[in-house]
């Protein structure tokens, strides 16, 4: 029953995104919890995280250094490509950057188990790049909109600090103490932070109301493109490069997927409501297109 809620988040993301534009005064008040619910995402999904997540980096250190660069360059540059193709106001615009500058998504790390992928390698580049990302987001955000914009480049740096590495540090002393008893959760854990996920969208959708007639299949379009282009790009230079399918597939993931919460966060704390608007849009579409992709490569592979 949990597995099968699981799995069919993006059916939910549609439902709480519908509820909130039809009563967006049922959500709009709770805007100012979104860190706090962030917090509490990055504490409960991937409880399972380890000491030994840290130590396959020496492992690994080329492919998972490939992933990084490839996720904090190709996704933040055409974040900003793609909102000049489209013509976005700054609003948009910082928030597609902002989803660019992220880390990886923690639902890649299930997306890589539906696809056959190597989820030992997902776990550990969503790991480093969160970890990297505490420097690289406010930094990144910085070159790319700060000559028009005035980003907190500081203060960014310490809010991701709070909601992100804290709590990631945190995970890693619960489940060596609690690690039994937090496998055996793992799935309500999951549960818990996906409805914390609904719950983030929902607010951003019923801030942005008054102007998702205006702007919302335009930012639908620029984030499924942003989407693929990660998608296609991580798996595209892998392969030229000789790695194995089951890699490319993995390094596809997470150069497409990313924490759009933090994105959202993010926009909503030190930007504006608008702002906020893609990187709700992304949490739903890149389980969309994460799981009908791993639905491809699953029957791709069943008939080899």
């Amino acid at each position: 029953m949990i597995s099968r809620f699981n799995t069919l988040f993006p059916l939910w993301a549609v439902v709480f995104s519908a509820m909130a534009y039809f009563y967006p005064q049922l959500f709009s008040q709770l805007s100012y919890s979104i860190s706090y619910l962030l917090i509490a995402i990055m504490l409960f999904m991937g409880m399972t995280l380890s000491s030994n997540d840290f130590l396959r980096v020496l492992k690994r250190p080329k492919i998972i250094s490939l992933g990084l660069f490839l996720q904090f360059s190709i996704m933040p540059l055409c974040a900003l490509m793609i909102s000049k193709l489209y013509g976005l106001p700054d609003e948009l615009t910082i928030g597609m950057i902002l989803v660019g500058s992220v880390s990886g998504g923690t639902a890649s790390n299930v997306i890589t188990y539906l696809a056959g992928g190597d989820v030992a390698l997902s776990i550990t580049m969503t790991t480093v790049s969160t970890l990297f990302s505490v420097l690289a987001t406010p930094l990144l955000t910085y070159v790319y909109v700060g000559q028009s914009l005035d980003v907190p480049v500081l203060d960014m740096l310490i809010s991701i600090v709070k909601i992100v590495l804290i709590p990631v540090l945190l995970r890693v002393i619960l489940n060596r103490f609690f690690g039994t008893l937090i496998t055996k959760n793992e799935p309500y854990f999951a549960s818990l932070s996906m409805l914390l996920i609904l719950t983030i969208i929902a607010i951003v959708v019923a801030l942005n109301h008054d102007h998702m007639n205006e702007v919302g299949l335009l930012i639908v379009s620029a984030v499924m493109l942003h989407n693929a282009i990660g998608l296609i790009s991580g798996y595209t230079i892998t392969s030229l490069l000789g790695y194995e399918p089951k890699v490319c597939r993995t390094v596809a993931i997470e150069v497409g997927m990313q924490n759009s919460g933090l994105a959202v966060a993010l926009a909503l704390k030190y930007f504006s409501p608008m702002s906020a608007l893609p990187g709700a849009v992304f949490s739903i579409w890149h389980n969309i297109s994460g799981a009908l992709l791993a639905s491809y490569w699953n029957q791709k592979k069943s008939n080899i």
